[in-house]
């Protein structure tokens, strides 16, 4: 699995920390992290969490990669970015137990932390705790295992619900603020990272255009 790591503006003298816990977790279960930034505040590409939500959304859809870890200060304004888009089913982790949880019950794509709450000491110790339960056991196997059927039930009800409540992706891209999708993607690696992993479609192509 390609997991894609976004960090927002107010966040993202994080990045370095977050990015060497989540590839030390991942790449015990066989995952590749591509770090996607924000890599520090001073960064000339400012993503906020409404961008970072953009840019999850287009990751996501055109399949540069399979999941994305994001979050802002409090995890929220990320977590409500992501789910205004089409293909994203991002869960709020605040702890190991949401983590698992969010996996094994809802089987969504993207996670939100809150990366200014309760990160002080101990916090690498936290973060790889959270990521060890988000990848210990592949999504969508219940919790409680007796609920597995009705939750593997709803998540399909959700996500068929999704795809009528949410627009195509391209329409939106196209309908939104030209100069903001285009500051979403101006990030320092975002071209040669998402040309190596994204698949050929006609909403990758139009993303590639905007980035020439």
């Amino acid at each position: 699995m390609k997991i894609g790591l976004i960090m927002e503006n107010s966040q993202a003298d994080k990045n370095p920390l977050v990015y060497e816990c989540l590839k030390e977790v991942a790449g015990k279960y066989g995952h590749e992290v591509v770090n996607y930034g924000m890599y520090s505040s001073s960064d000339a590409c400012q993503l906020t969490y409404v961008k970072a939500g953009l840019l999850a959304a287009i990751l996501l859809n055109t399949k540069a990669v399979d999941f994305v870890v994001t979050g802002c200060g409090t995890g929220e304004g990320a977590m409500l970015a992501l789910n205004a888009f089409p293909g994203t089913l991002c869960g709020h982790v605040v702890d190991p137990e949401d983590a698992y949880m969010f996996m094994q019950i809802n089987d969504g794509n993207a996670i939100a932390i809150p990366y200014a709450k309760g990160m002080g000491w101990g916090s690498e110790l936290r973060l790889k705790n959270i990521f060890d339960q988000l990848f210990v056991a592949p999504g969508g196997n219940g919790y409680p295992k007796d609920r597995v059927v009705p939750e593997q039930r709803n998540k399909k009800i959700l996500d068929g619900v999704k795809k009528i409540t949410h627009t195509d992706m391209l329409y939106i891209l196209k309908n939104l603020d030209q100069d903001f999708v285009k500051e979403t993607l101006s990030g320092e690696n975002f071209k040669k990272y998402f040309e190596a992993s994204c698949d050929d479609s006609e909403l990758a192509n139009y993303v590639k255009a905007l980035v020439k």
